[in-house]
Formats: structure tokens, C-alpha cells, sequence
């Protein structure tokens, strides 16, 4: 898992010809591999449905005795904040320091959305897209 990761809730619907690999991630969510933010934005409005940024983000502190225990524990208490009407997450940072043998990981993911059609009809969507 690299900054600017993608996560989609389970469930999250999808245009029809777009089926990234995606790998259970908790209870709630899933992981799409190997890309990232960026292109998977670009994959969404190719297929002519919205990747919207939604303002806001949810920082969590997560420990454990390896870096990827750590920081899996913290992008899980992150993504457990991102509210239910929100079905995907971007991993904004990730910081990861050591300390006398167990890691510290602080993390922020910021909520989207992916939708088939626009929020608001006559905005410029590119009010919406980071």
C-alpha cells in the first residue's frame, strides 16, 4: 500500500467495463492494487462516470512490531471514519517511525465518491475533481 492508494467500500458499484484487482481490505473495504489515485480517476471518466474529492479527511495513529502491521491498523481506523455516504477513500500521507521496537504509523485518507452522474447538475465537474 503506497500513498495515494485507492479503497472502495464493499459493495461500491462500478462502471460495467471496469474491474480493477481489488484485495478485501477489514470488514468494509478493499483495496484496488496496484493503482493509483490518479489513474483510476482517469479510468472513471473515461468510462463517463464521476470520481469526486470530497472535502475533508480522517487522520488515525496506528502500532504494531512491523511498519506494515502499523500502517495497516491506521489506514483501518482511518477508513473507519470516512462516513457511510462515501464509497471510496484516497491514502493521502502515511508517516512511519520507530521506537524501541514497535512501529508508529500516522495516516490520512480524504473521501470520494464514484458515481455514475454528476452531483449538481450545471457545475463544471471540474469543480468537483482534485
Amino acid at each position: 500500500m503506497k500513498r495515494h492508494s485507492i479503497f472502495l467500500r464493499t459493495g461500491c458499484t462500478l462502471p460495467a467495463r471496469l474491474d480493477p484487482l481489488r484485495e478485501p481490505f477489514g470488514e468494509k473495504w478493499m483495496l484496488v492494487e496496484q493503482i493509483t489515485a490518479h489513474v483510476f480517476d482517469t479510468m472513471i471518466r473515461q468510462a463517463g462516470w464521476h470520481s469526486i474529492w470530497m472535502p475533508g479527511s480522517y487522520s488515525r495513529r496506528g502500532f504494531g512490531l512491523t511498519t506494515e502491521n502499523a500502517t495497516h491498523s491506521a489506514v483501518t481506523r482511518a477508513l473507519n471514519m470516512v462516513p457511510r455516504q462515501f464509497n471510496a477513500a484516497e491514502l493521502d500521507s502515511i508517516h512511519v517511525a520507530r521506537y524501541l521496537g514497535f512501529c508508529v504509523a500516522d495516516v490520512t485518507v480524504s473521501p470520494r465518491e464514484v458515481q455514475q452522474y454528476a452531483p449538481v447538475e450545471g457545475l463544471p465537474q471540474t469543480a468537483y475533481a482534485r
